[in-house]
């Protein structure tokens, strides 16, 4: 990879190959020409918001099974754009470490741009079962009448709820977290966006409606956002806490800890990258040229679902053993 395109990324340890190799070449020329034109990175962030939740028109439509050609046309059109959204949501990061346009409105933004994809595409998918769905009622034996649509598509709208609520939410969202403590054992608190829950929350309740009521709004969903987080990493909030008893800053902890966090937490990049964009993109786009988008949503619900947990079971004991280990005064932090 080019020395300028790797200057702007966080790390290689948190970019899959497709990343490191397609897309973030890629983006850095979208960066160098977006920096000529001095556009801000969040402008990027909203046209990558805009971009992936148009592409539902073209996810709504049935593949070559039920729409031939066109519809085959449609779903790669679709693919293509949630691609080109992916892309300026590398770009949005690249341009702000370049540039140094960083800031919290830009954090936000970035973490809801995924939910501002997926959720027109979810209710695109289930509007499209509802018209296409002769697959599934003939793998399951459903008679196609009206009152079996109704009910079948209820079922699906279900469904993608609970793909996009504990699916994709809880899944990036945790995934999220576990890049920035990896960023954080990697390069030190000014290396990650490792934000707290209490930080956040300070800052919200200092904000005025007066002043901002858009910028308040986006600050309580982050804080919502960061309590979510800590809620299901109890272990890792309990080693924060250690450290910061026995170190009281991030500039006081030994070197020897920071490598033994990122000595545990660099196998499990690979699963935490499987609960990113590119993985799941890779589901949605098999399963609607396949004509089974319904596939899709009982994958992100079930099988994620269940890679998320054993991450997050991983991730929780080796920062309980750390914990254990600084607390016992005979035994080193990097005895596990």
């Amino acid at each position: 990879m080019n020395e300028k395109v790797f200057a702007t990324l966080k790390s290689a340890e948190t970019e899959d190959w497709f990343d490191m190799h397609i897309m973030r070449p890629l983006s850095y020329l979208w960066v160098r020409l977006f920096d000529r034109l001095n556009v801000h990175p969040n402008t990027v962030t909203v046209l990558s918001m805009i971009i992936g939740g148009g592409s539902c028109i073209f996810f709504a439509h049935g593949s070559f099974y039920y729409e031939g050609t066109t519809g085959l046309i449609y779903n790669i059109i679709a693919i293509l754009l949630l691609m080109w959204a992916a892309l300026f949501d590398c770009v949005d990061g690249q341009l702000a470490r370049l540039t140094g346009k960083k800031s919290r409105l830009g954090r936000i933004l970035d973490g809801v741009a995924g939910f501002m994809w997926y959720i027109p595409i979810y209710f695109g998918l289930t509007y499209r079962f509802y018209n296409h769905h002769s697959i599934e009622f003939g793998l399951l034996g459903i008679s196609d009448t009206p009152t079996n649509i109704y009910i079948a598509t209820a079922v699906v709208m279900c469904l993608g709820f609970a793909s996009g609520l504990y699916g994709l939410a809880s899944q990036q969202r945790l995934a999220d977290y576990y890049i920035q403590i990896h960023l954080f054992s990697l390069k030190g608190a000014k290396g990650s966006e490792l934000d707290t829950y209490v930080q956040q929350k300070k800052i919200y309740e200092e904000m005025s409606w007066k002043e901002s009521r858009i910028w308040k709004f986006f600050q309580k969903t982050y804080v919502d956002y960061t309590r979510a987080q800590e809620a299901v990493t109890p272990e890792f909030q309990n080693l924060r806490a250690v450290l910061k008893e026995k170190y009281n800053d991030t500039d006081h902890i030994p070197q020897e800890v920071f490598d033994e966090v990122h000595r545990n937490s660099l196998p499990l990049m690979k699963y935490v990258l499987m609960l990113m964009f590119n993985f799941r993109t890779l589901i949605l786009a098999s399963t609607c040229l396949l004509d089974v988008p319904v596939l899709c949503f009982i994958l992100e619900t079930f099988g994620l679902t269940l890679l998320a947990h054993y991450v997050n079971r991983r991730h929780e004991g080796f920062c309980r053993r750390i914990a254990v280990s600084l607390n016992d005064q005979t035994t080193s932090p990097l005895n596990d």
